[in-house]
């Protein structure tokens, strides 16, 4: 669910501005076209979780298309909730309460969808960190936008009125092998404190009691960690303590109706791809107390031959994690987070890769 900016690793990485500069106009207009070697480009889509948002994201695309208002106002007609204005108005501690964040990103990225769709821009294979799995089933047709919205509102409001007393803390640890922090935890001796989000090669969020959490900084600088931040949450997400949400979430879920999945999506839970035989309901009540295994999940899409990452919503983290990667393949990533990096792609109605 939480993130920080990763830089940049030594591998072959092209943006869309890069390829622009580098490449001038030689790209192509849909998917199924190919390059002048015959490869044909295989998309993926990758959603934003919490930890993204930020005061007026979206608000040039909510004015500008008309697509996105819409988005926004079927929210609001679903949830009672006037998102934009909190969004695009509110007050920073506003839209950071975990009910507000999770509808606020949530309601950005399907707004932008549309707008690919008039495009004709589709992908190939889904994925989003923690709270962008949603946006993913949604996407997908596996879940209907209002039975997924309502959805995220409940989810949203038990993450955070359903924590348990204490103090609660998460942090980033940076530079080191996961079985390296699954070691710094299991030494703490101050509390509670495990793995939440492995989201790339070197970049470990940990979750648990604030003694602990911070016993676990200095242990890991010791180790020889690069770095390790503090996030700023409101519980232990991604843990066992969030046990009680998880269940009165596994109620809400009871009511959901699953449906055919028209894109492939990979969960959170283990990095695989949904599966027919798949509980999705108990794996989505299991996804806010279970680890976040997002390094998989973007290893996995570059084994299914995905070359262009496009993250879709607030920020650029995810873009971050995919240039930590640990691959010789040429790939594109993409961001498209407000009208510019839109028109970017709309002006040439080109999405460009590498050859």
């Amino acid at each position: 669910m939480f993130f920080v900016p990763v830089p940049k690793n030594i591998f072959k990485i092209t943006t869309l501005k890069q390829q622009l500069q580098t490449r001038g106009t030689r790209c192509f207009l849909t998917p199924s076209q190919k390059t002048s070697k015959g490869e044909k480009m295989k998309i993926g889509f990758l959603f934003p979780g919490q930890g993204s948002q930020s005061i007026g994201m979206g608000k040039d695309l909510y004015e500008k298309y008309e697509e996105v208002r819409n988005v926004y106002n079927k929210v609001k007609g679903l949830t009672g909730i006037d998102i934009a204005k909190i969004t695009f108005e509110g007050k920073e501690e506003e839209l950071n309460e975990t009910k507000n964040t999770q509808l606020a990103i949530l309601t950005m990225s399907l707004g932008i969808l549309e707008l690919l769709k008039q495009k004709g821009i589709e992908a190939e294979g889904l994925a989003g960190l923690s709270l962008g799995e949603y946006t993913a089933l949604i996407h997908s047709g596996a879940i209907t936008f209002e039975e997924g919205v309502k959805l995220v509102q409940k989810r949203g409001e038990y993450m955070q009125t359903l924590v348990p007393e204490g103090e609660w803390s998460m942090a980033a640890i940076m530079g080191m092998e996961e079985e390296q922090v699954v070691e710094v935890c299991q030494k703490v001796t101050k509390g509670f404190v495990v793995p939440a989000n492995f989201n790339t090669t070197g970049q470990i969020v940990i979750s648990g009691e604030k003694l602990a959490v911070e016993e676990a900084e200095i242990m890991a600088k010791e180790m020889g960690a690069k770095k390790v931040r503090i996030l700023k949450t409101a519980g232990p997400f991604h843990t066992e303590k969030l046990s009680e949400a998880s269940n009165k979430l596994r109620e809400e879920l009871e009511k959901l109706t699953i449906h055919d999945f028209e894109i492939p999506v990979i969960k959170n839970l283990d990095g695989t791809i949904y599966s027919k035989e798949d509980d999705v309901k108990e794996i989505l009540a299991k996804h806010i107390i279970s680890p976040v295994k997002f390094s998989k999940s973007l290893e996995n899409m570059l084994e299914m031959g995905i070359d262009t990452f496009i993250e879709i919503g607030p920020g650029k983290t995810l873009s971050g994690f995919v240039k930590r990667l640990k691959t010789d393949k040429n790939i594109t990533i993409l961001n498209i987070n407000n009208v510019e990096s839109f028109m970017i792609l709309g002006t040439e109605e080109k999405i460009m890769k590498d050859n």
